[in-house]
């Protein structure tokens, strides 16, 4: 009875040790953040994105922008925006290095903006695509992080052509294909552990 009793608590002793060393090996992760990206604060578009841990090393980052505003002179940069990514992380998840593979959806109605090369013109239509993008996550604390990212890839833009001011007649209607950036971000993160 002895030696069992001795036998037994070998063993939850030597268990004990390996899910310590386990533990220590793969420590907590975060499972979920919540994210605004301030350039798209700087365009006057509100923002907000969540992030799901899927894996150690994956997670799933989907983000929203709206931006409802007409301006003076019937500047507008109206639109709706929905961004969904999956994240590869090299180290573990919201942590460090991270390639992503997104996809993308809007609509808009854009135009009399300079900057963009539409004082003459307002464009509205909805585009659809998908890219590949780098970024790094800087942990600031328990709960706050830093992420910047980029991304290139397609867009295929379905629109109607308009001249400027309120009752424009409509020009044409067209589609482009186009390749590039299609996303940017500077954000700032709240992690709930």
């Amino acid at each position: 009875m002895i030696k069992r009793l001795l036998f037994t608590c070998i063993v939850l002793a030597f268990v004990s040790v390996l899910h310590a060393q386990e533990e220590r090996k793969h420590p907590y992760l975060p499972t979920f953040a919540l994210k605004t990206n301030a350039l798209y604060w700087a365009t006057t578009t509100p923002n907000l994105g969540f992030e799901i841990g899927l894996s150690e090393k994956f997670t799933l980052d989907i983000s929203g922008n709206y931006n409802p505003w007409t301006f003076s002179d019937n500047k507008k940069l109206k639109h709706w925006l929905v961004q969904p990514e999956l994240r590869y992380w090299t180290c573990e998840r919201f942590n460090g290095h991270f390639f992503g593979l997104h996809g993308h959806y809007a609509e808009y109605n854009v135009g009399g903006i300079k900057q963009l090369g539409l004082s003459h013109r307002r464009y509205e239509g909805n585009l659809w695509g998908a890219g590949i993008s780098y970024g790094y996550h800087w942990i600031l604390g328990n709960h706050w992080s830093i992420e910047a990212t980029i991304g290139v890839g397609y867009a295929h833009l379905d629109y109607d052509k308009y001249g400027c001011g309120h009752c424009a007649a409509k020009i044409k209607d067209d589609t482009k294909n186009y390749w590039g950036p299609t996303k940017a971000g500077l954000s700032i993160i709240y992690v709930i552990k």
